[in-house]
């Protein structure tokens, strides 16, 4: 099974999308917009959980297989 890593090719921010589309073999751009738009409606509660993300999920290159 394969770990969950922050990307370090596909990163806007800090390569949590890109860790979580490649994953779960997901569209990194609906899921940028799915996790743009929960920001939006749950009153910033996504960006807190993106932040705890980008702290505890380690990098690509941190990631031995």
């Amino acid at each position: 099974m394969k770990k969950l890593y922050r990307s370090q090719n596909d990163r806007k921010v800090a390569g949590v999308c890109g860790g979580l589309a490649e994953q779960y073999n997901f569209d990194v751009s609906i899921l940028r917009i799915i996790w743009a738009l929960a920001a939006i409606f749950t009153s910033g509660g996504a960006v807190i959980v993106y932040i705890v993300m980008a702290l505890i999920v380690p990098n690509e290159e941190d990631v031995s297989e």
